[in-house]
């Protein structure tokens, strides 16, 4: 099979398009034909060696597709079962091998190309919104980088929900995606202290919740927008990670809260495949908007990179293998 393997980390270059033997699914494993990947920021950091990993590698993780076999002890899939994955293994690839407890199925209504583009992102949006902090009309929110791809489901979600909801973006082009999506307040970060500008509109009540995915540039003036009690939401740090901080801060903000969740810890079985059920019948009704950006076949994936890292793409990106 055809797949994007990296014999040495570096740039974009370092990607080649090469001949593989295919993967046989092992126990609690299945083999998905890949019908489209999402390309993330994660895949760039295993590529250019910020995050570790074994060589040569397949690239990707998130995929979706359909069942082409299935390992020993796998009871919740079959094969011909249409299915998505956030957390699959060398998804750059025309098949791959993911968990089956990480594997879900997707609707027949639901284009396989949308079902990759929501794998991650959408499920990492439905658990900050219903489980994290379950969001509930009268609630205020803070989501940042609200142009991103879980920046924008999750303002969509939070609306959907009832939220008020305050949103930060860099330019004026995102600030109409993030207006479409159906954030009520859009603060420019590079034209005024986002802190600011909450403050100003909301005096001294503090929001119940930040959706925090930018980390270190953000953290320390969204800790002090909050209310007693009012919980920080922080699931990513694209400007760093957050450094460590004394515990008094948060009995000082009023008994605040902070949480660092994962993807993982949210889509256990049956929890997984139940998220991704209410995600897809969002879509279905027309409650939930997905933006594929672009897609690129699998012989110009280092394009596809190029394009993510320079900030040239807005909405998912996807591989087409």
């Amino acid at each position: 099979m055809r797949a994007i393997q990296i014999t040495e980390t570096g740039g974009p270059e370092v990607m080649r398009v090469v001949d593989l033997p295919e993967p046989e699914p092992g126990p609690g494993q299945v083999l998905i034909d890949v019908a489209a990947a999402g390309l993330n920021f994660i895949d760039t950091y295993f590529r250019s060696g910020t995050y570790p990993g074994k060589l040569p590698m397949t690239l990707g993780m998130e995929a979706s597709g359909v069942v082409a076999a299935v390992g020993d002890g796998v009871d919740n899939l079959a094969v011909g079962d249409r299915v998505t994955t956030p957390f699959a293994g060398g998804t750059y690839a025309e098949r791959c091998v993911g968990a089956a407890t990480g594997t879900f199925k997707v609707p027949d209504a639901v284009d396989l190309e949308l079902a990759a583009a929501v794998a991650l992102q959408g499920l990492t949006a439905h658990y900050l919104a219903y489980s994290t902090f379950p969001l509930a009309p009268g609630h205020r929110c803070l989501i940042h980088a609200g142009a991103g791809g879980v920046g924008g489901l999750l303002i969509q979600m939070a609306k959907n929900l009832g939220a008020e909801v305050f949103t930060t973006v860099g330019t004026q082009e995102k600030a109409a995606i993030a207006a479409e999506a159906g954030a009520d307040h859009i603060i420019l970060y590079n034209e005024t202290d986002f802190a600011e500008a909450v403050r100003e509109e909301i005096g001294d009540g503090g929001l119940d919740v930040v959706y925090d995915g930018v980390g270190k540039d953000t953290f320390d003036r969204s800790l002090s927008l909050l209310r007693p009690r009012g919980m920080m939401a922080l699931f990513g740090g694209s400007s760093g990670q957050v450094p460590p901080f004394d515990l008094q801060r948060l009995n000082s903000g009023g008994s605040l809260f902070v949480t660092r969740p994962s993807l993982g810890h949210y889509i256990a079985p049956p929890e997984g495949q139940e998220r991704t059920d209410d995600l897809f019948a969002s879509m279905d009704a027309g409650e939930l908007s997905v933006r594929i950006g672009a897609t690129f076949p699998l012989e110009e994936a280092a394009e596809a990179h190029r394009a993510l890292e320079g900030r040239e793409t807005i909405g998912k990106v996807l591989i087409l293998p």
